[in-house]
């Protein structure tokens, strides 16, 4: 029988807009990016988005184990789009923010998760993107570093940009988010405040389902 990941979703979201992305494992959070994205195709609808978006959707996707960290950084960026001069430009930029140190000159199969994102995350936010997509990313960091990457998505509200941002911590979705939605068996049940929309899922991952 046919399935459909994201049915029925009618959304539309504003520049300089964090919309934060809640609901249950299978609920279609990580479809419903893939296909903002590009990476998936919708078998019905359209989807439009109006600037150059770079996304995050998988840990290590975009990179070459093979290829130390310095030249993963020009194979994930052109993968995006990218021309090898715009990386020379903010290239310090990137090694500043993932502060990896000689471990750039490593094959990224011998890094760890957290250094992963780094590395991800660092390019992602300094190739100046209209719309930046975090697909539970920020998961595998250590402290000081995801508060370095809020401060640095709250610089990209300030400078008008548009973050699409997937979390099962509704903390996180609080602090970072001007606007939430609620995903539930692939269709869009709330969308509103940030602190209204993780009450509601709150509620809905501890109910009982029968009930």
């Amino acid at each position: 029988r046919d399935f459909y990941a994201v049915k029925g979703i009618n959304l539309e979201i504003k520049k300089g807009e964090i919309l934060g992305i809640v609901g249950r494992n299978g609920s279609g959070k990580s479809t419903l990016l893939q296909l903002v994205s590009g990476v998936l195709t919708p078998t019905s609808g359209t989807i439009e988005a109006r600037g150059r978006v770079v996304a995050l959707l998988e840990l290590g996707s975009g990179f070459n184990p093979e290829y130390t960290g310095m030249e993963n950084i020009y194979f994930y960026s052109a993968l995006m789009g990218y021309k090898r001069d715009q990386i020379d430009a903010v290239l310090n930029d990137i090694l500043e923010f993932a502060e990896l140190g000689d471990f750039i000159y490593q094959p990224i199969k011998t890094y760890s998760s957290g250094m992963k994102a780094r590395l991800a995350f660092a390019v992602s936010v300094n190739v100046d993107p209209d719309i930046l997509i975090l697909d539970e990313v920020l998961a595998v960091g250590d402290e000081l570093f995801k508060r370095k990457c809020y401060v640095k998505m709250e610089t990209f509200l300030k400078g008008n940009k548009t973050i699409l941002f997937v979390s099962h911590n509704s903390n996180t979705i609080n602090q970072l988010c001007t606007r939430a939605i609620l995903l539930e068996r692939g269709a869009l049940i709330l969308d509103g405040l940030a602190k209204d929309v993780t009450i509601s899922y709150q509620k809905l991952l501890f109910a009982n389902e029968d009930e």
